[in-house]
Parts: structure tokens; sequence; C-alpha cells
């Protein structure tokens, strides 16, 4: 496991997590509040895969700028 360093992600003034977090959530739940158990079930699938994808791409491309 890779260990991260904190000190490259400084605090960001004015930005709300919790906000953050509330909108996402809202948002998630328009896109599913009509979808039967099958549907949802389905999209949660969907969106891990593309999530898993989209962490295994910038993995490649944070190794290839590390090479460099």
């Amino acid at each position: 496991m890779t260990k991260i360093n904190w000190d490259k992600f400084p605090p960001m003034p004015g930005f709300d997590s919790v906000r953050m977090k509330r909108e996402i959530q809202a948002a998630i739940y328009e896109e599913t509040k009509n979808m039967t158990s099958e549907e949802y079930l389905e999209y949660i699938q969907n969106e891990s895969r593309l999530f898993r994808e989209e962490q295994r791409s910038r993995r490649t491309e944070l190794a290839e700028e590390s090479q460099t």
C-alpha cells in the first residue's frame, strides 16, 4: 500500500466537506429514487466498476510520473 504524504494536501479555506457530501448524496438520490431494487443494484455495481477503473488509471499515471 502506498503511504500518503498529507503535507501535499493542505487544508482548503472555505471548503465545506459536509456540504459536498450532502450534495453528492442528494444527486445520487435523485438519480436512483425511482429505480427498482434490481436497477439500483446494477447502478451501484456499475458506479463501483467505474470508480475502480478510474483509480487504476490514476495509479498508472502516478507511477509513470514518478519514473520521469
